[in-house]
């Protein structure tokens, strides 16, 4: 019975792991795309590239959401005179 217990346990640790990897492997590639879409936000607010004024908290989270499309579409709409 106690090699069995330590089987089941090797297991559910090994099932565990492999769930987790899965969850953090999407989730760095979510965070590495929010961090480039803040940062592109930043660069061109600092750069004055595009007429999207002062930052706001409404434009860092849209780009925290939506990473790299959301300052795209944050730059976009700025060129049509629509400022969050």
């Amino acid at each position: 019975m106690d090699i069995l217990a330590t089987v089941i346990m090797i297991i559910i640790a090994v099932v565990i792991c492999a769930v987790l990897f899965f969850i953090l492997r999407n989730g760095l590639k979510l965070l590495i795309n929010a961090v480039c879409g803040v940062v592109i936000l930043f660069i061109v607010s600092w750069l004055n590239l595009a007429p999207i004024g002062d930052l706001s908290i409404a434009q860092v989270i849209v780009c925290a959401v939506g990473g790299i499309l959301g300052a795209a579409l944050l730059i976009i709409l700025s060129f049509f005179g629509i400022i969050i």
